[in-house]
Parts: C-alpha cells; structure tokens; sequence
C-alpha cells in the first residue's frame, strides 16, 4: 500500500435545521407518503389485517339483511295468526337465528385475529422506529447535539414515536372496516330501497362539511401539541440534569416560570385540539339523527303502500345508523391522523438530518498509525459563517509529549476535537503517520485514541464494568492493572462491594475526583497509541494529582500524547508546547525556551504564580 499522502476532499458543511415551536406541517400528504412507505417492511402482515378487517366487516353487514328476514317471517307469521290463516313458522325464524348467529361468530373472530395481528405490527413499527432513530444518532454529527436539546430528540424517540404506533394502531384497521362498511352497507340499502337510500345520502354533503371544518381547525393544533411537548421535554431534562446547579444558584423559580409558559402553551393547544375533536361525534350525531328521522318517516310511507316489508325497514334502519357510524369513524380518524402526521413529520425529519460524511469506500487499517501528527493549515468554525481556528499548523513526532495551552477560548479542546474526528476540518488536513485523518474509518480511528477529559462521564454500572468499557474483552486482570496504574484500587477497595458497587445513573455515589480516576483507568485499559488530556487532573486534589501524574507518564511513555492544561506547572516537562490564542499557535517549544522569549506564554505563566501568591 503506498504511503503517499493524499488529502482528503472537503466535507460538506450543513447549516442549522430543525422544527421550531408551533411550525405547521410543511407537507402533510408527503409526510404521510413517507409514513406509507416505511410500513411497507410490514406488508404482507399488513395485507393479512386488512383482508381480515373487510372479511369481518362484510359478515356483520350482512347480518342486519338476515335479521330482517327473521323479522319478515315473525311479522307474517303474526298477522297469518290473526287472519287464521295459519301461524308462526318457529322452525324457519329458528334455522335464520343459527345462520346469523354463525355469520357474526365468524365475523367475531375475524376482528379478534385482525386484533392481535395489528397489535403485534404496531409493537413492531414501534421497535423498528425507536432502532432507526438510535441507528441514526450514532450516524449523526456532533454539530447537530449542539444545536438541538437533549430533551427534544429524547421527545421524538418516545413521544413521537408512541404517537404514531397507536395512533395507527387504533385507525389503520378503523379505516378498512369504516371504508368496507360504508361500501358494504350503501349496497345493502340500494338493494333494499333506492329511495330510502337517496334521502339517507343527503346527510353526505353536511357530514363532509363538518368533518373539513373540525380537521382545518384542529390540524394546526395538534401539530402545535406535538412541538411544545417536546420542549416541556426538553426543559424538564435540562433542568433534572443540572439539578444541583439550579438549586446552587436558586434557580428554581425561574424554571418553574420557563415551565409554566412552555405548559400554558401545551395546555392551550391541547385542550384547544381536544375541544374540536370531540366536537366531531356529537355534531355528526345531530346529522345521522337528522337522516334517520327522514328515514323513519318514509320507511312507514312505503310501507302502509306495500312496497316494502316491515323486516327491510327494521334492516334499513339498522343500516342507517351503520351508514353514519363509518363517517363518525373516519371524520374521528381524520383527527387521529393529524396527530399521527404531526408525530411522524418529527421522526422522519430526525431519521431525514444531515449525517457525518461516510468513511472511505476502501479505509485505511490503523495499523499504519504510529503516533506522528501533522496539522497542515487546518481551518475549522462549529457553524460556517464563523471560522474559530485559524491556520493552524504543527508537526508531532511519534512518542511526544505536546501541551497545547492558552486561555479559554482559544482553541485547545477544539483541536482535540478535530483530531478524533468528532468534527472535520474546514480547510487543510490533520495528518496520521502520512495518510489524511478522512482515509481511515471513523470507529478504527478512534480505537487508536485514549481520552482523559476534564467532564467525566460513566453510566449506571459496577465499577469493573465501567473501567472494562474501554477494551470490552479486557480481562479482570487487565482492569486490576488498570485500576492500580490509576491509583484507583485503593478507594475502590475501601467500598463494601469494591469492583462490584453499583455506581447510580448520575455516579453521585462517588465523589468527582474518583470518577475523574475511574476515567483514566479506563483509558489505561484501552491501551491507546495516542493519548489526550483535557485537563485531566482539574478535579483532583494536589495529592492524588501527583500521584495521577506519575501514573500518566507511565503511561505516555512510547506514545505520543496531548495535554490540554490551565496549570501550566504540570506541563513544564512536555517535549513540545503549542501556545495558542485566538485560534492560531502564537509561539512553539519547551518550557524553558517559551520562558526566556519572555512572550504570551511567560505572561501566562507568571501570571498564574503572581495569582497564588496573591
């Protein structure tokens, strides 16, 4: 393989996107296109609901027609009585009773199995949407979670995302039937009576009109419930994270209030599209009322005139009252699917984000990276319009130990950032042994790397497990080592479980120096080539400090390491310090040599003894 260095192309950049605060739809027939389309891995199960649902919908349309019969036989029975003409055929209304009993038995079990087909596809989808979105944030950049909430993409993984799979639950087979049944029973009815069926059709135009006037008043509302539960999302779980800090400061009556508004908004939304909802059934109640009057009325005209048996008028009724309980369902459906469109127009827009540029068709193997840094005129703004490093050139030789200082701002943790490819360069190139940092894949890249930083994170878990985090396969003698290299086995003895305690979801069970031990411990375990400090020891006190010092130049020995340090006593012994400020390196070299320039770095530093003499 040739060594020769190739750069790069350019990646991409992508501004800001994103759902703001009560934003309408931007296209609901595409939105719901989109959703049509994702269901289609659910197919075949979904065309076994739907013949179902009209199999079972089509048996209890026919049972009003077979009761009507029972009916006709019962009435000439009665009347044959009353004339002496005969009597009640029993045996004949007996044998229709077993048929419609069958015809509603099957139909019965037709709904049960649709039933537990469609629950079974909504768990699905629901599973399947929830792996995509989590698929989707590790393919996400890091840009992204800088600019949207925690608590909104949490919102959309569970919110959103529960909103579509019942709200499909409960109106995909609704439709079928209510589609089915309306069909089902108009036909019933024309061959009952055409007349009777055409006074029953006028009720259409006034269903129709109420069904669009709720829909256009309520869709903008549901659409706006969606947003602002998830900012309520997101504001509960800035403000449960950061705890501590909001009592530290009295910061709880602020949150409330930015609560409070964000819930007043979701409270007016909500009962505002819940008002309009269930104004649907009882207005198109009013109007089926209004048909079935009609009905009534002409059903005993035709009848005193002969043109109709009593037993289709009871059946007709009985098909009145179904022939508006479809529109009922649909106009309640087309309620359902407003929330359903403004739910999955916030999934689909997350699963739709920009994604980190793809790793190369061929990557390089990490086993070409020895530890030899180059940082040729990088370029680099977390949004384009603002560009924060600027130029920044350095050759690292494999083995090294680099400082890189200045003050806040600067650029320090930024170029950490650049180097394990959390970001890409705007312009330039940050080179690894020869090859572009973009000609290797991400995850092998990143296996190279160690990363002590000055935020510590571990999850809900033993000790062990969390050290073992950084080499899964490490065995229980490496993290013993690793724990011991860290100054860590100490503490953790002491602890009634030692390796095997519990560290709770926020590890508030343990005191910030000893997560910021635990941390280097697991990145002892990892056995990086190159390593990286983000002031590592800023937690500890000067002790351990010292002690943790030790324990890194063990471990740097060999590798080449970055430490990104504000006590600037800790970093006199690198073999190379870059001093940075406003983005650029201002001045190179060891700590004796950056002294006597008597520059930026010498003000830095007698800056910090002039401090702690003070």
């Amino acid at each position: 393989m040739s060594e020769k260095q190739n750069k790069a192309p350019r990646p991409p950049r992508h501004g800001p996107r994103g759902m703001m605060a009560g934003e309408k739809a931007k296209d609901f027939k595409g939105t719901m296109r989109k959703l049509l389309v994702y269901l289609g891995r659910f197919l075949p199960a979904i065309i076994a609901v739907i013949l179902l649902s009209i199999a079972s919908t089509i048996f209890s349309i026919v049972g009003p027609k077979i009761l009507g019969n029972a009916t006709t036989e019962l009435f000439n029975g009665v009347v044959a009585q009353l004339t002496g003409t005969g009597g009640i055929n029993f045996e004949a209304i007996g044998r229709i009773l077993l048929f419609l009993a069958a015809i509603y038995g099957v139909s019965a079990l037709f709904s049960l199995i649709q039933g537990l087909l469609m629950a079974k596809i909504s768990t699905q989808i629901s599973y399947s949407m929830r792996r995509d979105i989590s698929q989707k944030i590790n393919r996400m950049p890091l840009a992204y979670f800088d600019r949207v909430p925690n608590g909104e993409v949490l919102s959309r993984i569970t919110n959103d995302v529960d909103t579509v799979t019942q709200t499909l639950n409960q109106s995909m087979t609704q439709i079928v039937s209510s589609v089915t049944q309306f069909i089902g029973v108009l036909v019933m009815m024309l061959t009952i009576s055409p007349l009777m069926t055409l006074v029953a059709l006028c009720i259409l135009p006034l269903g129709l009109f109420i069904v669009s006037a709720v829909v256009k008043r309520s869709q903008p509302l549901f659409q706006k419930q969606q947003a602002y539960l998830g900012n309520a999302n997101g504001h509960i779980e800035e403000m449960y994270g950061g705890h501590l800090v909001v009592t530290a400061f009295n910061g709880e009556e602020k949150s409330i209030e930015t609560f409070n508004d964000i819930n007043e908004k979701l409270y007016n939304s909500g009962w505002k599209s819940q008002f309009f909802s269930s104004l649907m059934m009882p207005l198109m109640n009013f109007a089926g009322n209004l048909g079935y009057v009609g009905i009534c009325i002409l059903g005993g005209f035709l009848s005193l005139r002969g043109s109709i048996t009593v037993g289709d008028i009871q059946a007709f009724i009985q098909y009145v009252r179904s022939f508006t309980q479809p529109i009922q369902q649909i106009a309640n459906i087309s309620n359902v699917l407003q929330q359903t469109a403004a739910a999955a127009e916030r999934v689909f827009e997350f699963l739709d984000e920009a994604e980190e540029t793809p790793d190369p068709a061929s990557p390089l193997s990490a086993d070409l990276i020895h530890g030899e840094v180059t940082f040729a005129h990088v370029h680099f703004g977390y949004v384009p319009e603002k560009t924060i490093i600027h130029d920044f050139s350095a050759i690292i030789k494999p083995g090294q130990k680099v400082a890189i200082v200045g003050p806040t701002g600067a650029g320090k943790t930024t170029m950490v950032k650049l180097l394990m490819r959390f970001y890409d360069v705007s312009e330039g190139a940050i080179v690894l042994d020869g090859y572009d940092l973009r000609q290797f894949a991400r995850n092998d890249l990143r296996d190279m790397f160690g990363m002590v930083l000055q935020d510590t994170w571990l999850y809900n878990g033993t000790i062990r497990e969390n050290i073992r985090y950084g080499r899964l396969n490490a065995t229980d003698e490496d993290v013993l080592a690793a724990a011991k290299a860290a100054q860590v086995d100490h503490f953790v003895r002491t602890l009634p479980q030692g390796y095997d305690t519990v560290l709770n979801e926020e590890a508030s069970n343990i005191s910030q120096g000893q997560k910021q031990l635990l941390t280097i411990a697991r990145t002892i375990v990892s056995e990086p080539r190159i390593l990286i400090f983000d002031e590592a020891t800023s937690s500890v006190d000067t002790r351990t400090e010292v002690a943790i010092q030790k324990a890194m130049d063990e471990l740097m020995q060999g590798r080449t390491s970055f430490i990104i340090a504000h006590r600037l006593s800790t970093i006199r012994d690198a073999d190379l310090i870059l001093v940075m400020r406003d983005g650029d390196i201002v001045e190179t070299g060891n700590h004796e040599e950056l002294l006597a320039r008597g520059g930026f770095y010498a003000e830095l530093y007698q800056s910090q003894f002039a401090g702690a003499a003070g």
